[in-house]
Formats: C-alpha cells, sequence, structure tokens
C-alpha cells in the first residue's frame, strides 16, 4: 500500500470543520498541531505587541486512493477560496509504521471502491 500525508495549516475555526469532513469521505483520523505563521500581511501589533492569528497544521496520513476525495472535502469545509482561510498539499510518505491494525480497513475500503 502507498501512503501520502496531507498537511492543512488552517484557522482553529475551521479545525473541526475540515476534520469532520475529511472523516466523511474515509479519513480515519487526524493529528492537530498549534501552531504559528507568517503570510503576505504583516500581523497586527497593539503597543508593541504582535497580534497574531493561531494556526493548526491539520495532518492526515492516508492510504493514496483516498488523497483525492479528503482534499476535495477538506477544501471545501476550509473555505480555501477565501483569502487567509488555509492551504493544504500533498506529500508523499516512503514507510509507514504503527498502522498495522488500520490496514484491513483500507484493504476493505480499496476493495469496495474499485472491485
Amino acid at each position: 500500500m502507498k501512503f501520502k500525508i496531507i498537511l492543512a495549516p488552517v484557522k482553529p475555526d475551521k479545525t473541526d470543520a475540515i476534520v469532520d469532513a475529511a472523516k466523511e469521505v474515509g479519513a480515519t483520523g487526524a493529528t492537530i498541531i498549534p501552531a504559528r505563521g507568517t503570510g503576505m500581511r504583516e500581523a497586527k501589533t497593539f503597543f508593541g505587541l504582535t497580534l497574531e492569528d493561531q494556526t493548526d497544521i491539520v495532518l492526515f496520513l492516508l492510504e493514496e486512493h483516498l488523497v483525492k476525495p479528503v482534499t476535495e472535502a477538506i477544501k471545501t469545509a476550509g473555505e480555501f477560496h477565501k483569502p487567509g482561510t488555509g492551504i493544504a498539499f500533498v506529500l508523499p510518505v516512503e514507510n509507514v509504521f504503527g498502522m498495522e491494525s488500520q490496514i484491513e480497513i483500507f484493504k476493505e475500503k480499496v476493495r469496495d471502491s474499485y472491485f
């Protein structure tokens, strides 16, 4: 089986919607990492303090056949067409360990999808 990882840095108010949408189309879980970052627009300051919005990085490790429906679902749920809401990108994964309990579920989903 081939796996890919989807990384989606998003605003925290979009995180739950993105995870729920991904699960509806087959993702079995997600890892959410609190982060911060900079964009094209400078952060606002107030009396010398920088006011930055927090960002969540939502990480999905998926069997490759699930990548397209999950990316479409999170793109819609995250409203990525609006500026500043978030982005997502996909990276290949060379080796995966510790997913043995989910391999059978992935095999069933692939079998159901293609046969």
